[in-house]
C-alpha cells in the first residue's frame, strides 16, 4: 500500500503578517499538522506529503522557511507544485533538493506503487492558469514512462469547471488540451488539484478528478451570476490518498470532534 497526503493553499506569510489583513494561516496550518500527528496511529503510514499549491500568498522567501518550518514536525517526504499566489524562483530556492534547477517546475517521482506527476500551472502575475506546450510534452512523455501503472497527477488549477464563477475566471484556460492528454491513458490515473478552496469530485476524460480544501479559509459554493466576490473564515482539513489495488481518498477535517460513543 502506498499512501499520499495532500495539503493545499496554506497562504503562509511572513510571520507578523496576517492575509487580507484577517486570516492567520500560520495557526491554521500548525493546528492542521497537529492534528495529523495526533491521529498517525490510526490512518497508518504516510509515504510522502504533497502540496498542490499557494504555498505561501506572496511568494517570497520568508514565507517559503516559514512553511517549511510549519511542516516540519510531519517528517514526511515533501514534493510541492506552484499556484498562483506562489513565484517560481523564491519557490525552487527554497525546494532545491525537489525542484528543477531551471524552467518550468515540472517533475516525477515513483512513490511505492504510485508514479506521481506535478505539472507547472503558474502564470506568474495572474490569478489564470495554463500548462504550457512544454508542461503538456513533459505530461506526455511520464505517462508513457508509467505504462499504465497508477499514477496521481497534481496540478494548481483545477481540470474542470467548479460553478463558482470567480474561481472558474481564473481557473485553468487550456483544460482541453490535458483532457486529450489524458484520454490515452488506460491505467489508473487519479487528477489532483487546488486552487478552489474545496473539496469536489469531478470528471476528466474518464478519470476521476478531485480539489482539496484549504486549511485557512474557503468559498461559498455559490453559482449565482452575482454572487459576491471573496472568502469565507472556515477552515477545512486536507486530503489522504492510498492505492492499494486501487485509489481510495480520504478527508481529514482539521478537528476530531467528541466520541467515539457506543451506538
Amino acid at each position: 500500500m502506498t499512501a499520499i497526503l495532500q495539503i493545499s493553499d496554506t497562504h503562509i506569510v511572513p510571520e507578523g503578517a496576517l492575509v487580507s489583513g484577517r486570516l492567520d494561516t500560520a495557526d491554521a496550518l500548525a493546528r492542521l499538522v497537529l492534528r495529523i500527528n495526533s491521529i498517525r496511529d490510526q490512518i497508518g503510514a504516510i509515504d510522502a506529503l504533497l502540496v498542490s499549491g499557494d504555498l505561501s500568498d506572496d511568494g517570497r522567501a520568508a514565507s517559503y522557511e516559514r512553511f517549511k518550518a510549519l511542516i516540519a514536525p510531519l517528517n514526511l517526504p515533501t514534493y510541492v507544485i506552484p499556484g498562483n499566489h506562489d513565484r517560481r524562483d523564491p519557490m525552487r530556492n527554497a525546494f532545491a533538493d525537489v525542484l528543477p534547477t531551471d524552467g518550468l517546475l515540472n517533475w516525477t517521482r515513483q512513490i511505492g506503487d504510485i508514479h506521481l506527476i506535478g505539472l507547472d500551472t503558474l502564470v506568474e502575475g495572474q490569478g489564470l492558469g495554463t500548462l504550457s506546450g512544454e508542461s503538456l510534452s513533459f505530461l506526455q512523455a511520464a505517462l508513457s514512462e508509467a505504462s499504465n501503472s497508477p499514477v496521481l497527477l497534481a496540478l494548481h488549477h483545477p481540470p474542470f469547471s467548479c460553478g463558482i464563477g470567480f474561481m472558474d475566471n481564473i481557473g485553468l484556460k487550456n483544460r482541453s488540451d490535458l483532457r486529450d492528454l489524458l484520454t490515452t491513458y488506460d491505467g489508473p490515473l487519479r487528477v489532483f488539484c487546488g486552487h478552489i478552496h474545496n473539496m469536489i469530485v469531478s470528471d476528466i476524460a474518464g478519470h476521476i478528478a478531485i480539489s482539496a480544501p484549504s486549511p485557512c479559509s474557503t468559498f461559498a459554493y455559490d453559482r449565482r451570476p452575482d454572487a459576491p466576490v471573496g472568502y469565507m473564515t472556515p477552515e477545512d482539513g486536507c486530503l489522504l490518498h492510498r492505492w492499494e489495488a486501487g485509489f481510495q481518498t480520504l478527508r481529514i477535517g482539521p478537528v476530531a470532534g467528541s466520541g467515539p460513543y457506543p451506538f
